[in-house]
């Protein structure tokens, strides 16, 4: 009973650190995505409230991509407040030593990484696509737009006078697969109408195989063609940048629909490494704990902890430009994409079970 209780209480002061962290994150992410969704809507008429909500729909998302960090710094804090309340000294009394803190924290952090991705990370992905969605209709350029739904890839474009919606089943290297051109006049009137099985858009003249044009009008024809070009302000790499925020799909989409995404057009390979970055998401904060640990516990003098803060807020740094330098090492395929998102977790994991071992006999 008396460990339950003890338990009990290490755990509210976890979460409660985490929660504390949770909001001064919010607070530094909503000013700065503020001022950058103001700019934004400088040249539009909208009322304040616009900018607001749209910063508070990026910060759920932000949360998750820093995560790891949060919990490093949340467990660092309860540490110290810990020590410097005397609790630890008092907790130690009753049996507890620093390898059984870190495991009480340590769980609590997986379960935490657990419950973000089960139940917090499909209302963020569902969030950020509102807010993509949001912010696309206030585009300057709302003429040309181009967007990723259930039904495939649409596409909306000007071409001199004429407004042309293109809708396509997916993505496929460089082609365009079962794409249907419909090109409206001023009056957005439908004149024409080309089906096509497939378009090459290497660049901004597609390259259009097996396609039909229909024109309508007084004189209604029908044409076919083995190759027909046709001009659009879209290219492939114009195209990819729709793919490139993957923060609007939910791990539990990329787990269960891979290869709808794939065949819509997504790159196999960013979906593996996001899909990879989730999976190693709750063993990453459980490292990230006793790394916080290692440097909080390894020394009771004032000035050393001080030290010890400072280096490892140095090393939590160089612990993320290693885990971006590592994925894109994977990226580029130079080493295999899954060995690039786990390599630091591997890494990391070595460094910890050689502190723990070390700040268990303090």
């Amino acid at each position: 009973m008396q460990n339950f209780i003890l338990n009990k209480y290490l755990v509210y002061q976890f979460l409660k650190s985490f929660f504390n962290v949770i909001l001064i994150f919010i607070a530094l992410g909503l000013i700065m995505n503020l001022f950058e969704e103001i700019n934004f809507f400088r040249k539009f008429n909208v009322n304040i409230s616009v900018p607001i909500a749209l910063s508070f729909m990026v910060i759920p998302s932000m949360l998750v991509s820093i995560l790891p960090f949060i919990i490093f710094l949340s467990s660092m804090l309860v540490f110290i407040k810990l020590k410097t309340n005397r609790d630890l000294i008092s907790i130690k009394v009753l049996g507890y030593s620093n390898l059984k803190f870190l495991f009480i924290f340590a769980s609590t952090a997986f379960v935490l990484g657990l419950f973000i991705l089960g139940a917090i990370n499909p209302l963020t992905s569902a969030i950020v696509k509102s807010y993509v969605d949001i912010k696309g209709k206030y585009d300057i350029y709302k003429n040309h737009l181009a967007t990723i739904t259930s039904n495939g890839i649409w596409i909306k474009e000007k071409i001199g006078s004429s407004t042309h919606v293109i809708q396509a089943d997916g993505l496929k290297d460089n082609e365009l697969i079962n794409v249907s051109i419909y090109k409206f006049d001023e009056n957005n009137i439908l004149y024409e109408r080309i089906n096509a099985k497939t378009s090459d858009i290497s660049s901004s003249k597609w390259i259009s195989k097996n396609a039909t044009r229909y024109e309508f009008g007084n004189k209604s024809n029908q044409e076919s063609f083995e190759t027909l070009l046709i001009d659009s302000n879209y290219d492939k790499e114009k195209l990819n940048s729709i793919y490139s925020n993957l923060d609007t799909i939910s791990f539990y989409k990329l787990l269960s629909n891979t290869d709808e995404l794939i065949k819509k057009g997504y790159n196999p390979s960013l979906l593996k490494e996001k899909k990879h970055f989730y999976l190693s998401l709750p063993f990453f904060l459980v490292l990230m704990v006793y790394l916080a640990g290692i440097f909080t516990l390894n020394d009771n003098e004032r000035k050393q902890r001080t030290y010890y803060i400072l280096l490892s807020i140095v090393a939590c740094v160089l612990i993320f430009y290693l885990k971006n330098f590592s994925t894109a090492l994977g990226t580029t395929e130079r080493i295999p994409l899954t060995v690039s998102v786990w390599a630091p977790v591997i890494i990391l994991s070595l460094f910890c079970s050689i502190g723990v071992l070390q700040i268990n006999d303090k």
